[in-house]
């Protein structure tokens, strides 16, 4: 699988979290977050949502994503499309009329990704509930002054990543990316690998 086709999946499954999930949750239940689920992602309140490996789910219905827009997929599931308007600055780039594509093997890939991140953030702070962020598209929690995540990608690093978040960021090599530390999934294959990365993330941070 090519990095420019787990970036376009991640493009457009980031679209359909904004505009198909969190702006018509945040309309309808004034809140944008989502939260990780069995193959992907869904809304935390109604409409009630799913994303599903290259699928939307609404109800017993499946609506394909790709070779479809936003706007579309909006319109099949009975919502109005468009991200929460006023929330938030940034975005993934794609707007509600973008035509989208999703490889199943990327989206399995994120999925994956978001599902270690989820169980390992979960062991990290009990009773915190990891939150899936349209804006940025990552699942995460924060413990103190201290971010803890895990990324579908970016336009820095292309695959999925987990993370720990500090500002400042202290001077030593440790801390491997501006925000703070960054590791490739795909280097930790397990749930108990992502929380071991928090951990010491946590640790070298003095929380």
């Amino acid at each position: 699988m090519t990095d420019d086709g787990i970036g376009r999946t991640r493009r457009a499954l980031h679209a359909v979290a904004e505009h198909v999930l969190a702006g018509p949750q945040y309309r309808a239940s004034g809140t944008i977050r989502l939260r990780v689920a069995p193959g992907g992602f869904r809304t935390w309140a109604e409409p009630a949502l799913a994303v599903v490996g290259d699928t939307v789910v609404h109800g017993a219905t499946v609506h394909p994503i790709s070779g479809r827009t936003a706007r579309e997929l909006a319109a099949a599931c009975g919502v109005e499309v468009g991200a929460p308007a006023g929330v938030y600055g940034d975005g993934g780039g794609l707007g509600p009329d973008d035509v989208l594509e999703v490889d199943p093997g990327a989206a399995r890939l994120i999925a994956d990704a978001y599902a270690r991140g989820d169980a390992a953030l979960r062991l990290l702070a009990p009773g915190v509930e990891p939150v899936l962020w349209p804006e940025h598209f990552d699942v995460g929690v924060r413990v103190g002054e201290v971010n803890f995540g895990v990324s579908p990608g970016d336009a820095d690093l292309a695959e999925p990543y987990a993370y720990v978040g500090v500002d400042p960021v202290p001077d030593d090599p440790y801390w491997n990316a501006p925000f703070g530390r960054a590791a490739p999934m795909a280097e930790l294959a397990t749930i108990d690998d992502v929380w071991d990365f928090f951990d010491e993330g946590r640790r070298r941070a003095g929380q």
